[in-house]
């Protein structure tokens, strides 16, 4: 995890401290100076587990860090659950142009159905590029977070006017929540720029979302 593009602020770090170490030398032009290269600061890898860590040099680490993007389990994990964690809020919002009483409650129903139905086809390309089922051969995961009971959406299907209005952003905004946390765990152990990419999208979407239903409640 050390070598993902998502650790930013542990790059420019780096390359701080890898620019003072240069600076601190560079009165140094005799014929022993070692190469810029080789002036970096050294980088403790963690290693897997049972494994030592390991040492590398500033070089080694920025290669890692630009070709260590391979998906791990917590990535495909994260697209196969979203896929459906959206899919939920699909349902959700497809009872609202017949059973909402506001207009702005129709127009966010809109709004997230129109943002969420490409992000699955995406998350589904990129299970597919990637080689992975869209579901995995064993249950892999808990409840989702924000996700809707059945007996929530049975509510909800049987609700109407004002009281559809209420309950429709109340659970989604729940549900909105839940998708938040998610994004954040990937973020966090995940390995793959893309998904990171993903991630960062619904949190900076679904943020603005919660916003406005809030708003509206």
């Amino acid at each position: 995890m050390l070598f993902r593009r998502a650790s930013r602020t542990s790059a420019v770090t780096t390359g701080l401290v890898a620019l003072a170490a240069l600076t601190a030398g560079g009165c140094d032009s005799g014929p022993d100076r070692k190469p810029a290269a080789a002036d970096g600061p050294a980088v403790i890898a963690p290693g897997e587990p049972g494994e030592a860590n390991r040492t590398l040099s500033a070089e080694e680490a920025a290669d890692q860090h630009s070709e260590n993007d391979s998906p791990n389990s917590a990535d495909v994990s994260y697209a196969r659950m979203m896929i459906d964690h959206h899919a939920q809020a699909l349902v959700m919002t497809e009872l609202a142009p017949r059973r909402a009483e506001s207009a702005q409650v129709k127009r966010i129903a809109e709004r997230i159905a129109a943002a969420q139905k490409p992000e699955i086809e995406a998350m589904k390309g990129w299970l597919k590029s990637h080689g992975k089922p869209l579901k995995a051969e064993r249950h892999e995961h808990a409840v989702m977070p924000g996700m809707a009971t059945e007996a929530q959406l049975n509510e909800l299907r049987a609700a109407g006017g004002k009281t559809f209005d209420q309950l429709f952003l109340t659970l989604m905004t729940t549900h909105h929540q839940g998708a938040i946390t998610m994004a954040t765990d990937v973020k966090g152990q995940g390995n793959n720029i893309r998904i990171e990419e993903m991630a960062d999208e619904v949190i900076a979407q679904q943020t603005s979302e919660i916003t406005r239903m809030r708003d509206m409640l």
